[in-house]
């Protein structure tokens, strides 16, 4: 029974360092997710501010694998190269072991101000900035608590007969600790997690040192093969990216495995402590990754694409080359192979707007990831026009031809622009109100139902007039603008009637129903700009909404 108790304890500490773990890299994602995709994203010039960029991006959601998904992204829309994303992901590797490095101090006194002014922040701050940053502290206090426990059951494990045996047979066996360290970070998708366990085992005097050096040559391992198993239906670019990252840490931790018997007293000459042993270890296996793989990232690129053959694609199923740069000695064949991919974005957008308010009323996520995948698409063809169509204007074209290329680039644009919309904001109002577990009123969610088909509409009726360019349906397009601007305005006072009135439903979601209708009239705004260039060709659009006063 004293057994039971003290494995229980162990799984509570171990649960509790897992959760705080995600806690921390949910808080982080939300509050600084776009400026850290922005960092990737400008850092990728070269192969060493590639790598700093892993490395800061690791760091800051102290999670190698969320820094992973991030970098899958970009491959998978062409942003960046799979020699770059090597370099990334080296880097994304040194910047988890600051984590380590940091929590394998004594924290503990760090540990009740984080939570205190974490949940003051999370439940005080009107903004979720704040509050995600509350969150994030939260599972900073929390992680050092759950090692803390972790460390307090460290005396009666040494003295279970169980345990003792277990460790004593793994002792001897460093290729079986290897299998199981990659087992346990694949497992529990989480290096960091499983890496401070070790820690503080060893610490404790749990584990010895020699045994916890293979753990973490393990959980190196495993901390690659996640996001490898989360990428089975990715494109070949991404797979290569996740199998050049795991094999360069298999090829180093084979390497180094039969060493460690040399390795751990010259550890041991730098710091006594086993805890500052294991996370030492830890750094210098990622710097060795990054000093002997990172100089031939180009070289390793070419090698996985030669190994790594993308599939064979039948004949019919081979995508036409539509934008083609051979087009630009005749302009107007290639404005319009331009067009084509534009209406082609059009009606990804349309989709992602008709499904997205079903997922106000679905109480699983598999709608919004398949919407958010469409936005990844949406993102990448939006790029691609604006890379084509910009490169076309520095041919020689006449003035019609330069307006034609321009009012498609601010097409796709505001395309773009509304897939944001609806994946950045739409789909989060969605997801909070399933967390929340929230239900509209039935007048109100009639409401915001009737202003989505309007909008619906008029995505279909700007699709029409850009493939038209008719002047009399842009009018109507403008006009219909107008008619959602007092749809809008009727909606928010009957909300606020129903606010006046006490409807529970209505007052518990009043913020969301307003940036429900707030957000579809952002959409039908950059919907209605393809039919200002024109009415503007007609000389019928005023330059201003204001109305001249009369001089009398």
């Amino acid at each position: 029974m004293a057994d039971q108790h003290v494995f229980l304890n162990l799984l509570a500490g171990i649960a509790l360092l897992l959760w705080s773990t995600r806690l921390v890299k949910t808080g982080i994602m939300r509050a600084f997710g776009e400026k850290l995709r922005g960092v990737i994203a400008r850092a990728t010039s070269n192969r060493f501010s590639a790598c700093l960029a892993g490395a800061g991006v690791a760091a800051a959601l102290q999670s190698s694998t969320g820094s992973t998904l991030l970098v899958m992204s970009f491959v998978e829309r062409g942003f960046l190269t799979l020699a770059m994303a090597l370099a990334v992901l080296l880097g994304s590797n040194v910047g988890t072991t600051l984590v380590v490095q940091a929590m394998s101090f004594d924290l503990s006194a760090l540990m009740p101000i984080l939570i205190a002014a974490g949940v003051a922040l999370f439940m005080i701050a009107r903004s979720s900035l704040a509050q995600n940053v509350g969150r994030a502290m939260i599972g900073l206090g929390l992680m050092i608590l759950s090692l803390h426990l972790v460390v307090g059951v460290a005396e009666p494990i040494r003295q279970s007969d169980i345990m003792t045996l277990i460790f004593e047979r793994l002792d001897g066996q460093p290729w079986a600790a290897l299998l199981i360290g990659a087992a346990l970070a694949w497992l529990v998708h989480s290096s960091i997690a499983i890496l401070l366990l070790v820690i503080s085992l060893a610490g404790a005097g749990v584990i010895g040192v020699p045994l916890a050096l293979a753990l973490t040559l393990g959980a190196n391992i495993g901390s690659g093969l996640a996001p490898l198993g989360l990428s089975l239906a990715a494109p070949i670019e991404v797979r290569r990216a996740l199998i050049g990252n795991l094999g360069t840490r298999v090829l180093c931790a084979i390497l180094l495995l039969p060493l460690l018997s040399l390795i751990q007293p010259w550890l041991a000459t730098l710091e006594s402590d086993g805890a500052r042993q294991i996370a030492n270890f830890h750094v210098g296996f990622n710097l060795l990754l990054v000093v002997v793989f990172l100089p031939f990232v180009t070289q390793t690129a070419k090698q996985l694409e030669r190994l790594i053959a993308a599939p064979e694609v039948s004949i019919s199923e081979r995508p036409s080359p539509v934008l083609d740069e051979a087009d630009f000695d005749s302009p107007s064949v290639a404005l319009v192979a331009a067009s084509r991919e534009v209406i082609r974005l059009a009606e990804l957008v349309e989709i992602m707007l008709r499904e997205s308010i079903i997922t106000f009323e679905e109480q699983d996520d598999s709608r919004r990831k398949q919407i958010s995948q469409l936005d990844h698409q949406v993102d990448q063809l939006q790029e691609n026009i604006k890379l084509y169509l910009t490169r076309l204007t520095r041919t020689p074209l006449d003035k019609e031809m330069s307006r034609k290329a321009f009012d498609l680039i601010l097409f796709t644009t505001n395309l773009e622009h509304v897939g944001d919309i609806l994946d950045k904001t739409l789909l989060e109002l969605a997801a909070k109100k399933q967390r929340l577990n929230l239900s509209f009123s039935s007048e109100g969610w009639a409401e915001i139902q009737a202003m989505h088909r309007e909008v619906v509409a008029q995505m279909r009726l700007a699709i029409t007039v850009f493939m038209t360019q008719d002047s009399e349906m842009a009018r109507r397009l403008v006009e219909a603008k107008d008619h959602i601007r007092n749809f809008e305005r009727s909606a928010a006072e009957s909300h606020l009637n129903r606010l006046r009135a006490g409807t529970l439903a209505s007052i518990e979601t009043s913020s969301l129903h307003m940036d429900i209708i707030r957000d579809l009239k952002r959409i039908v705004a950059h919907l209605t700009a393809v039919a200002y260039p024109i009415l503007e060709a007609e000389g019928v659009l005023s330059t201003s909404r204001l109305r001249i006063k009369d001089a009398g």
